[in-house]
């Protein structure tokens, strides 16, 4: 077994505000969208108390990670101000932190003013779809806050990321993005870096699939792996099938990243997640 031999049997340790994150086992987070323009309409949420029930699922269904984000990524997402992002996140996170203390909260968001304000809010996590390259504010405020950092492969911005996206060799291209940004980031003391591929983030299906197929190369980086493939149009478009019909190939997916060493699954289904990464952990039981 590929990952079993591999970086995913190493001691890998987060930590947050003192909060230490054992990733030694495959984790699920869930997505919360407080969006009303998310690519799948039903995980849109639109009050603090919908969101609080929606944790209370995701926890009682196995989530390690809620991951809320209130600015839609999707192509071609509508854009907001950094206050009205803040407006939208700030009520449901205080209400989760309130009632539900365990639980890790990441915040969906490239900007360094939304950061700083969600974490003091109690968050536990900034996941930056950008890594830094549409705030360059963003890699010395993540130092301050002393928090685990979640960096995102894209090009440009959600706009315009798929007006025909093009690589030489995008498996390097991502692997060579990723060694910079980390560099960058080790000068500044940040050292609790999770690394995610960016599936469906200004890359083509073939892009997506090779990426994939080459994932075990981003472990000579000796970072965690997140990958998210929740639902997407790599699964709706080579299937010929809607959003909602997406289930299923998102579970494959999933399982083919755990055999390759992914460490946190995103995704909107949070119980079958969790049941794939079960089945895989039994499968690596025997060691």
């Amino acid at each position: 077994m590929m990952a079993k031999d591999t970086f995913l049997n190493r001691k890998v340790t987060l930590n947050s505000k003192g909060k230490l994150i054992d990733l030694s086992h495959p984790s699920v987070m869930a997505i919360l969208n407080l969006t009303p323009d998310s690519f799948y309409a039903k995980s849109r949420l639109t009050t603090v108390d919908e969101a609080v029930k929606a944790t209370e699922n995701f926890i009682n269904a196995g989530a390690r990670f809620i991951d809320i984000g209130a600015y839609s990524s999707r192509p071609g997402a509508i854009h907001i101000s950094e206050y009205e992002e803040i407006d939208r996140l700030m009520p449901s996170i205080q209400a989760i932190s309130r009632e539900f203390p365990d639980v890790l909260i990441s915040i969906d968001t490239f900007r360094a003013k939304v950061a700083e304000e969600t974490i003091h809010a109690g968050a536990h996590i900034i996941n930056d779809i950008a890594a830094g390259s549409l705030d360059n504010q963003m890699f010395e405020t993540v130092a301050k806050l002393k928090v685990p950092y979640i960096m995102m492969h894209m090009k440009g911005t959600p706009q315009n990321m798929q007006d025909n996206p093009s690589y030489d060799h995008v498996t390097t291209e991502v692997l060579d993005y990723f060694a910079q940004k980390i560099k960058h980031l080790q000068l500044l003391g940040v050292n609790d870096i999770i690394i995610d591929p960016g599936f469906g983030f200004a890359k083509n299906i073939d892009h997506n699939y090779q990426l994939l197929r080459e994932m075990e190369i981003f472990h000579f980086l000796e970072r965690p792996i997140l990958v998210g493939f929740s639902r997407k149009s790599m699964i709706t478009k080579v299937l010929d099938i809607k959003t909602d019909e997406a289930l299923n190939g998102t579970t494959v997916l999933n399982t083919i990243a755990l055999m390759k060493g992914a460490h946190i699954l995103r995704v909107h289904d949070v119980k079958e997640a969790v049941q794939c990464a079960e089945l895989f952990n039994r499968l690596n039981d025997h060691n």
